[in-house]
């Protein structure tokens, strides 16, 4: 299988990329593994998400050769297939209440930067490299690629990037914004599972929120938003998990939110 996913009884999803040997690029059985786990998170208790990839990269981007053996309108309606699929994906991990993190090594590029970036916490081994790569080839982006680099680095970057295609090293990468912080190789597996089970054993309806009403923050006026902050405040307040944390704070302990049934958002 090109896609694995693995949900533990305490509600950790690990996701697993499984074409090392090709780079990992997405084809079209990547796209609809991606799709498949997606689903499969959307409709189980998952409380963190952990997205990896076997092999020397994370992704190279889109599986050219399956691509190279099509043509005219039976390439278009396969890509599209494709892009379909991995899309509805990267929405469905985006809906979710339970956060997600990404561990990338070697090379990350065309839609495995829309899959790194999709991440909330992005961690980078310090050999990694990032490349746009698709007006290279003479595509242009998908997998979010062209939506969240603005948003993460600036216009004037993120055309940089997507225009010369130049190698981005984990460190610049990191200054950028691109992912959250860059560990040595040999730690990455290690630091990437510790920060996705700590994300397991948090608030997983106060994440859900927060990561709502950051996407939100990007595109909405200060007045609605604050509003809506007012809303998702107080119906976390009023759940149990935030009474549990509140408890568990002025009782000098600390909280147990795997016990406590989530609540609304609010949002």
């Amino acid at each position: 299988m090109t896609v694995t996913i693995e949900i533990d009884e305490g509600g950790l999803a690990r996701v697993t990329l499984r074409r090392g040997e090709a780079g990992n690029a997405i084809g079209l059985e990547a796209a609809r593994g991606l799709l498949a786990a997606a689903r499969a998170c959307e409709h189980a208790p998952v409380r963190a998400v952990l997205l990896t990839a076997e092999g020397r990269s994370f992704c190279v981007g889109g599986d050219l050769r399956e691509f190279s053996q099509l043509s005219g309108e039976v390439l278009r309606k396969h890509l599209t297939a494709v892009t379909d699929a991995l899309h509805e994906a990267l929405r469905i991990f985006a809906a979710l209440d339970a956060p997600m993190v990404a561990a990338v090594q070697g090379a990350v590029a065309g839609a495995g930067i829309g899959l790194a970036a999709a991440a909330d916490v992005t961690l980078a081994a310090d050999s990694a490299t990032f490349t746009a790569a698709y007006t290279g080839i003479g595509y242009s982006p998908d997998a979010g690629v062209s939506w969240v680099l603005p948003r993460l680095l600036g216009p004037k970057r993120a055309l940089d990037l997507l225009l010369t295609n130049r190698r981005t090293p984990a460190a610049e990468a990191a200054a950028l914004g691109l992912v959250s912080r860059v560990v040595p190789a040999a730690h990455l597996p290690e630091e990437a599972a510790h920060t996705a089970e700590t994300l397991r054993r948090g608030a997983t309806a106060a994440f859900g929120a927060t990561r709502r009403l950051v996407a939100d923050a990007l595109t909405s006026p200060l007045g609605p938003h604050l509003d809506r902050e007012a809303r998702a405040l107080a119906a976390a307040a009023a759940s149990e998990e935030g009474r549990e944390g509140v408890a568990a704070f002025l009782g000098k302990r600390a909280p147990d939110f795997t016990r406590a049934a989530p609540g609304t958002s609010g949002v």
